[in-house]
């Protein structure tokens, strides 16, 4: 973070991640309609979660038992919507099944406890608490590889995905198909591609991000995979698999893990794709979020070398430029 002074608006943390939490219901919606009350079950329970865990840690330690009253109302004045964030995004990149209810809750409890609260909070996390709640279900629970495909019974299935079939050069479903998440299995925010474009639109007309970053990291895994493999035809089918532009979209521009200074940013951005779309090649499977959590430890580094001129300090002169009158 830059020192003070900081340009002061009347858009704090709270209204910021509002506006994330309002970008995120359509794919919690279309996740909805798609795979039916399991993911709704998951949702509630991943968000129901996080704020319980976040709640308890805040009690404890700030002692409600020595004034329980005020510390509830210092609780929900604080109340920034962040950790409904973090449960929203573990939610929708899970799959939705109804014999996994625990995940949600043991992915949050991680996420929370062991991720943002460990470290200090409310932007003092190093690395995308969901994303590690994520990585770290995938890494302890064989369940986090069964997927139910939308619009085709909803019956958990293993096997090859349509990202590990393209890897593959072998046939996936129709472009259309993977746009919409039709028949698609997988988690379930990553299927619709058009409900997670819709939140990005929002996102960038409320000035919440930049437009143009998550395209940056989308053109670098697209154009990365098209040298890869050899044919441009791959262009689109490797955009729509697997939760890239999930994470393109709503990880990868978290404000606390993503470089501060614009050309930071630009290097961040295209590095992530251009990562994922090589692991990808050579692990045959989906590496969005383990590529995300990695190179959130780049950052620091990133920001270091790259370091933003504070704000209201002048540009250097050089010795021959002459002071302005």
């Amino acid at each position: 973070m830059t020192l003070p002074p900081h340009n002061k608006t009347k858009r704090t943390t709270r209204f910021i991640m509002l506006d994330a939490v309002i970008a995120l219901l359509p794919a919690c919606i279309a996740g909805t309609v798609f795979f039916g009350w399991h993911a709704a079950l998951t949702i509630f329970l991943s968000v129901l979660s996080a704020f319980c865990f976040d709640l308890i840690y805040y009690l404890i330690t700030h002692k409600v038992w020595k004034c329980p009253a005020k510390t509830f109302r210092g609780y929900f004045e604080a109340f920034d919507f962040t950790q409904i964030i973090t449960g929203l995004l573990l939610a929708l990149s899970l799959p939705a099944s109804v014999k996994s209810w625990y995940l949600p809750v043991v992915g949050s409890a991680f996420a929370i406890l062991a991720v943002k609260a460990a470290f200090g909070g409310t932007g003092k996390n190093i690395v995308n608490p969901a994303i590690a709640g994520r990585v770290f279900l995938f890494v302890c629970f064989t369940a986090t590889a069964f997927y139910p495909a939308p619009m085709a019974g909803n019956a958990p299935v293993t096997g090859a995905t349509q990202l590990q079939s393209l890897l593959a050069g072998e046939t996936t479903l129709p472009l259309i198909d993977l746009f919409t998440g039709n028949k698609v299995a997988g988690c379930l925010g990553e299927t619709c591609k058009p409900a997670l474009l819709l939140g990005g639109v929002y996102l960038a007309a409320r000035g919440v991000i930049k437009w143009y970053l998550p395209l940056l990291l989308l053109g670098a895994e697209g154009l990365t995979a098209v040298a890869l493999q050899g044919s441009f035809s791959v262009f689109l089918p490797s955009l729509f698999t697997g939760g890239l532009m999930l994470g393109a979209i709503f990880m990868a521009t978290d404000y606390v893990t993503a470089p501060k200074s614009f050309w930071g940013k630009l290097v961040y951005f295209p590095l992530v794709g251009i990562i994922i779309a090589v692991t990808r090649y050579f692990a045959q499977t989906e590496t969005t979020s383990f590529v995300i959590l990695i190179m959130n430890f780049a950052v620091y580094p990133i920001d270091a070398a790259i370091f933003a001129r504070p704000f209201g300090s002048e540009k250097r002169r050089k010795p021959h430029e002459k002071n302005p009158v």
